[in-house]
């Protein structure tokens, strides 16, 4: 496979589904830096789905030069495919790839690209490969919010399943339960709405010591499947 000839041609794909109108409005909504083709998410996420269809059996080595080529120019829709090209073909990834996939994070600048980056692609690869957690503590700790939102993100999945390592992510959230980064609080509330929805005992156990210590976004997305009740004894720790 030639996977610049190939990136040259989801260019292509992706600038003919595009239109300037959206491209400016959605620049000025995400203030994004990188260039902007005006290409709707069911778009991208449809020209991806028929390279995947073309090449089904697309390897680890030309699957990451591939998301290399595309995400080499700084063009958001060409990003938003490498990102989608990773989620579908994710199961290609091995443990040392997450070094990768570190870097297109530090890169991205924007919840449009980490948040899928982060709970599409590194999740399952943590779930795969539970030596990374290791990774992901030293993620909760970085300077950077986007990659401790990453962190975050990470452990959404099997969560949201009413499975997964709610200790590990309980260890990040509190330990930035007080950030004052909108994103970071946002995603803290994320978590604990979507872990809630199968085990809401336990968010509202979490919670109820710590409402005190936690924003109003945070609060307001964690309690939302909560019953009634649990909804009035948090509101009232505040």
């Amino acid at each position: 496979m030639d996977a610049s000839r190939l990136a040259d041609q989801i260019d292509v794909a992706l600038r003919a589904r595009g239109t300037p109108d959206r491209a400016e409005r959605e620049k000025a909504y995400l203030k994004s830096e990188s260039g902007h083709y005006g290409v709707s998410v069911p778009d991208i996420r449809s020209v991806a789905r028929a390279v995947a269809s073309q090449h089904p059996g697309l390897s680890h080595d030309d699957l990451l030069v591939l998301v290399g080529a595309l995400w080499a120019v700084p063009v958001h829709e060409r990003r938003m495919a490498a990102v989608e090209l990773l989620r579908m073909f994710h199961d290609r990834l091995s443990g040392p790839d997450i070094a990768a996939l570190e870097r297109l994070l530090r890169e991205s600048h924007t919840w449009a690209l980490v948040d899928p980056l982060a709970a599409a692609v590194a999740g399952p690869l943590a779930e795969r490969h539970p030596g990374l957690g290791a990774v992901l503590d030293s993620w909760a700790g970085d300077r950077d919010f986007w990659i401790r939102r990453s962190a975050l993100l990470a452990l959404l999945g099997p969560l949201r399943r009413g499975e997964g390592d709610f200790e590990r992510f309980a260890r990040y959230a509190d330990a930035m339960l007080e950030d004052r980064e909108f994103f970071i609080r946002k995603a803290i509330g994320w978590v604990l709405r979507e872990t809630a929805r199968k085990r809401p005992g336990l968010v509202c156990a979490w919670l109820l010591p710590r409402a005190a210590r936690a924003s109003a976004v945070t609060i307001r997305e964690a309690i939302k499947p909560l019953s009634g009740e649990q909804r009035t004894a948090v509101l009232a720790a505040r």
